[in-house]
């Protein structure tokens, strides 16, 4: 045998070179995405409306019962968003995939014509371009899932992909997350009836849930596990800060006591 040298091996760039270590694939899963960002946004949207309410000295009745309200109203909105929004993602792709089915059958050459240009766009050269459009040509179900994601960008509709239980997991997840915040002005009724304390509570535990889907939303994208929840607390600190803000200035600068 010769040196590898010798027998037209092909260099391999940094990107495809075997020897370095494989990525971590992500979290995968068919809700974890709707969990993670509907828990985020409960989250943060249950802690600002405590710190409002908090800012202005209500009481903790007060606190419980507008924050239930708030949270499942939210909740039904989000859920309802969430189905409306796959619904209609699945629709247009399956619109788009009828239009995609007549122009192949009807316009066979100028679609093949339109790949070729596109995989030529994207570095392929004319010889093999032709070759990989002449086999797709072949197969007409083939070249349409192909024309759909190379030219439109979009995947063929998933028949199988149900939006109510998208829409369901995210109602749930919203309020199951959005109810840290509140939990610690019913856990410390026993203990106290001081609002700041079980304010500071809803701090801790917002913050906590906060850790955990910043850590959900590391291993979902591959992504540093501390820089991750660093960011995720600080948009909530963030947006819990400018809402006590709001309501501390509108009781005692503006003035709104009642």
């Amino acid at each position: 045998m010769g040196d590898v040298e010798n027998n037209n091996v092909p260099f391999l760039p940094p990107l495809m070179d075997a020897k370095n270590e494989r990525p971590k694939e992500p979290w995968k899963g068919e809700f974890v995405k709707s969990i993670v960002y509907a828990g985020m946004d409960s989250i943060v949207t249950s802690f600002s409306l405590i710190s409002s309410i908090s800012a202005g000295h209500l009481s903790s009745v007060d606190v419980l019962v507008l924050g239930f309200a708030n949270l499942v109203a939210d909740g039904i909105s989000m859920g309802f968003g969430d189905f409306v929004s796959s619904s209609t993602e699945r629709d247009v792709a399956a619109k788009e995939r009828s239009v995609t089915v007549w122009d192949v059958v009807n316009r066979q050459k100028l679609q093949q014509q339109e790949l070729l240009q596109k995989y030529q766009q994207l570095g392929m050269n004319a010889s093999d371009a032709a070759t990989v459009v002449n086999i797709f040509a072949k197969y007409q179900d083939i070249m349409v899932d192909e024309k759909m994601s190379t030219e439109k960008g979009m995947l063929p509709p998933d028949h199988t992909d149900k939006p109510w239980k998208n829409g369901l997991v995210t109602f749930v997840a919203f309020l199951a997350f959005g109810c840290a915040p509140i939990l610690a002005f019913i856990i410390l009724i026993p203990f106290t009836d001081r609002v700041k304390i079980k304010f500071i509570g809803a701090c801790v535990l917002s913050a906590l849930a906060l850790a955990f889907l910043g850590l959900a939303k590391a291993k979902i994208a591959g992504q540093n596990y501390a820089t991750s929840m660093a960011i995720i607390i600080f948009n909530g600190a963030i947006a819990g800060g400018a809402a006590y803000g709001i309501g501390w200035t509108l009781r005692n600068v503006a003035g709104l006591e009642e």
